[in-house]
């Protein structure tokens, strides 16, 4: 075993086909020493010599070690069990060869041997070879068959092990859905590369055997920490596999996963990542998750959030952050040398803006530049940022709703005071990197981070279109969350929901909009039962992610008077919606239909002393659109009437009597 506890890796991809050519000739040349050593005695015998001198140079042929002798220094398999694993083999390939093992057996069952057979046809026989401690059975290497004795059942070589003494390297079909390749990265920043390394050092330095320490990983980025773990693994020559820990709740067979891993591990010359970031410590895949930590033999590493209970084996803890802001421009820097014709686009301040916004892992940055050099035209002056926008944003449209911001300064009416709010918070949002990095202001506390605001006032008063347009001003994504799928009536489910969101949307720095907040940011209650402190438990949670949110963060609601006073106090800004009055709605009326919409002889000084909001007067405007479309005319007094009735009588209100059609 190398020093990892695993066998060799397999031969280079560029010699593959010469080297799966020698491999398979290797097989058939042990497979036919083996046929003359069971017909040791008879005619065969005197062919011996010459199989034995054609394994040998088979074996002087191979471009890579062989699977045969990879397997039995993986599994430390004795002579005996050896020759008996490849017997079993040549028997599922060799029709001929399992027929004389059925004569042999008294032409009864199955074309196979039994250990009595095999014992008496090959040297350096033992007992012990079937013994369930020992590698044939402990592995499943072998399976036992048919028979009235343990001497006497049928041996049959595992469907796993067959294909990969031939060189396939399919994993075995029973982990179909569970695991899954990682592929190192392309590049990892300075701080990962020494995370790497010393996961690297650890298993190196271990003592020879398969108990290795297992290497927990924690934090919330699982792109790095799966980069991270990848690099480790390439440097010692090793694959690597994520079980998706989630998964393990559903009625598999733990033990029998447990043993299927630790073989694969062997087989496949690899390490398995148990991937637990998804998971909560009371839910019934973490326990049996941790019990196959403590199972799984061989280079095991644990993706968590947070440390977790600690294995009944040695382990190392290390925390992954994201790269830090520095080692994301070199990383940008670094992927953008690529494209130098394409200066303007990774200029020196594309790039600094770039990282200021956005949070991204190494493999992101990577496809972020390729897209923005793919995607170049012209000056291609937002080029990266729109890339690094559709990098940011993969996760989290499986979470939330996206909007496309359509509305700017122009289409927004509200009074000075709460244009001059936005604006601020336009400008918090564009400084936020300036002031907490290069100022230093992150470095005295990690709380306040983002920028976290709640604007309220009736339905239909601007707030949807005031996120719209600080979305469109400062080039963001801006997500709806639909709180019907966010909070939940199970205890602690809100949280993770939330925790879903607030880290999907981390990396792109996007707008999160959460409507009609007070059904989950309501005042907390007394505690009066169990119900009543986990809802003061997940307000909490929310206050905690609301300041270390790195993004901007818009809570809206009707009622301000809803929310509990101390996550008021906690906010960035407050920004009321109020009622427009007769100048303002004069003014939504006046932009409410597009240039190109024909208007004719509208009363927009009459239509001003109707008492409706901004959301109201753009439902009245499409309704009369339509209305006149039909008609073929352009927008009259009499279609916005028509409108003004259905919308009236959608709120159960009277429309006064001199707007009624033909009034």
């Amino acid at each position: 075993m190398s020093a990892a506890g695993v066998m060799p890796g397999p031969a280079p991809a560029a010699d593959a086909a010469h080297w799966v050519e020698a491999n398979q000739r290797h097989l058939f040349a042990a497979i036919a020493v083996i046929r003359c050593e069971l017909e040791r005695g008879g005619a065969a015998s005197s062919e011996l010599p010459a199989a034995q001198r054609a394994l040998a140079e088979a074996e002087a042929a191979m471009p890579a070690p062989a699977t045969l002798a990879a397997l039995r220094e993986a599994f430390g398999l004795s002579p005996f069990e050896y020759q008996l694993l490849v017997l079993c083999a040549g028997c599922e390939l060799d029709p001929a060869l399992g027929e004389l093992c059925r004569e042999a057996r008294g032409g009864r069952g199955a074309p196979r041997p039994n250990f009595q057979l095999a014992a008496a046809a090959l040297e350096g026989a033992h007992w012990s070879a079937l013994s369930p401690g020992r590698p044939l059975r402990r592995f499943r290497l072998l399976e036992l068959g048919e028979g009235e004795t343990l001497a006497d059942s049928v041996l049959r070589i595992d469907e796993r092990v067959l294909h990969f003494l031939l060189g396939v390297a399919d994993p075995d079909a029973r982990l179909d859905g569970l695991i899954e390749p990682v592929e190192p990265a392309l590049e990892l920043s300075a701080s990962h590369r020494a995370l790497a390394d010393q996961m690297a050092a650890a298993w190196t330095s271990a003592a020879r055997g398969e108990r290795l320490p297992v290497i927990e990983l924690c934090g919330s980025d699982g792109v790095s920490k799966r980069a991270v773990a990848a690099a480790a693994c390439a440097q010692l020559g090793l694959r690597l596999h994520a079980v998706h820990a989630h998964l393990l709740g559903s009625g598999l067979d733990e033990a029998l996963i447990a043993l299927l891993l630790s073989r694969e591990v062997r087989l496949s010359a690899s390490a398995v990542l148990v991937d637990c970031d998804e998971l909560e410590p009371a839910e019934s895949a973490a326990a049996q998750s941790r019990r196959l930590i403590d199972r799984v033999l061989g280079p095991l590493i644990v993706s968590r959030r947070e440390r977790g209970q600690r294995p009944r084996r040695a382990f190392l803890a290390l925390d992954v952050p994201r790269p830090s802001s520095s080692e994301q421009r070199a990383l940008y820097r670094s992927a953008s040398a690529q494209w130098p014709e394409h200066t303007q686009v990774f200029s020196e301040r594309a790039i600094e803006q770039a990282a200021e916004q956005f949070d991204l892992s190494a493999r992101s940055i990577q496809a972020a530049c390729a897209l923005a050099a793919r995607q170049a035209t012209g000056g291609a002056q937002h080029a990266l940022w729109d890339a690094c926008r559709l990098q940011g944003r993969a996760r989290l449209d499986e979470l939330a709703q996206r909007i496309e911001p359509i509305a700017s300064w122009e289409d927004l009416v509200l009074p000075a005071q709460q244009r001059g709010l936005l604006q601020d918070i336009a400008a918090r949002v564009r400084q936020r990197a300036r002031v907490h990095e290069s100022w230093g202001f992150r470095a005295r506390s990690s709380r306040g981070l983002g920028v976290s605001v709640l604007f309220f006032g009736s339905s239909g008063t601007g707030k949807t279109m005031a996120a719209e347009v600080l979305a469109n001003e400062l080039r963001l994504d801006l997500f709806r969350v639909d709180l019907s799928q966010v909070v939940s009536k199970y205890i602690g489910e809100t949280e993770k929901n939330l925790r879903r969101v607030f880290d999907a949307a981390e990396c792109g720095g996007a707008i999160l909009l959460f409507d009609e907040a007070d059904a989950l940011f309501g005042k907390r209650s007394e505690v009066k039962d169990s119900h009543d402190r986990y809802a003061n438990i997940e307000v909490g949670y929310l206050l905690q992610r609301m300041e270390a949110y790195r993004g901007l963060a818009i809570l809206t609601t009707n009622l301000k008077g809803a929310l509990d006073e101390a996550f008021l106090r906690r906010l960035a800004f407050v920004v009321e919606f109020p009622f427009p009055g007769p100048e303002e709605r004069a003014q939504i009326w006046r932009r409410v239909f597009p240039p190109a919409t024909p208007v004719e002889s509208l009363e927009v000084a009459r239509l001003a002393r109707l008492n409706l909001a901004g959301g109201s007067i753009r439902n009245v405007a499409i309704g009369a659109a339509f209305v006149a479309a039909e008609a073929g005319e352009p927008v009259r007094m009499r279609h916005v009437a028509a409108a003004l009735e259905r919308e009236f009588g959608k709120q159960e209100r009277s429309l006064p009597d001199e707007f009624r059609r033909g009034g």
